[in-house]
């Protein structure tokens, strides 16, 4: 079973980039103070700025996903583009509901497992790194998917979608690994989009602009098997 990653109040990939803009305050502050440059001091308070901007970007909250075997909870925070039936020519998923959700650069970055199951397809595309909140970026943008399998046979996909910032996607679970509904399982930097592409049946409880909360918020919920009816 894949663990849950990051359960630091700070995401670590975030750490390089706090220690690299606090170094650099501190080495530009100690300069301003040793030359008497009013103009570096600016520089290095921009600089210590940028430190806590860092720090709150890569937060790292824990959440606590509701129960429920059928439930698909979100893997973002954000706000839904769009919830539509469409046929998936990317992923394998078919006719299926895809749900969007647009990450701005001041939601949490972390993402997490929409359902309990297994890795059972794992996809990389190089891409573009248009505006996220734009259509066409589920097509042309740096993406990387996930199709996960639940202990029921119910099969989904969730994709990680790079943005005009968000220059690198962070996915851990290799083919094979089980993740655990609400368990973090990657990032992306600075702003950014996530889609699930749901089976038909599904019971979509959002729309297009709600708020969502990774790990917290019911994105909705999964049909049922053909076998749980016998």
């Amino acid at each position: 079973m894949s663990p849950d990653r990051n359960n630091g109040p700070i995401a670590r990939e975030g750490i390089p980039f706090v220690l690299g803009a606090l170094l650099a305050a501190v080495g530009v502050g100690a300069l301003s103070h040793t030359l008497g440059f009013a103009a570096l001091s600016w520089v290095a308070l921009l600089l210590f700025s940028a430190t806590f901007f860092t720090l709150w970007f890569f937060r790292n909250p824990e959440r606590i996903a509701p129960d429920g075997e059928s439930l698909v909870i979100s893997p973002a925070d954000g706000r839904v583009l769009a919830v539509e039936e469409v046929e998936d020519q990317q992923w394998g998923a078919g006719r299926t509901i895809k749900v969007s959700i647009f990450m701005a650069v001041f939601d949490v970055h972390v993402n997490r497992a929409p359902v309990t199951g297994q890795v059972v397809g794992r996809r990389y595309v190089a891409g573009k790194f248009l505006v996220a909140s734009l259509d066409k970026a589920s097509d042309q943008n740096e993406r990387s998917g996930l199709t996960l399998v639940d202990g029921k046979g119910r099969r989904l996909t969730v994709v990680q979608i790079a943005g005009l910032v968000a220059r690198r996607i962070v996915s851990y679970p290799v083919e094979g690994d089980k993740l655990v509904r609400g368990h973090r399982y990657g990032l992306i930097r600075f702003g950014s989009r996530v889609e699930l592409y749901l089976p038909l049946g599904t019971q979509v409880q959002v729309a297009a602009g709600d708020r969502t909360r990774s790990g917290e918020t019911v994105i909705g919920e999964l049909p049922t098997c053909e076998d749980d009816d016998a």
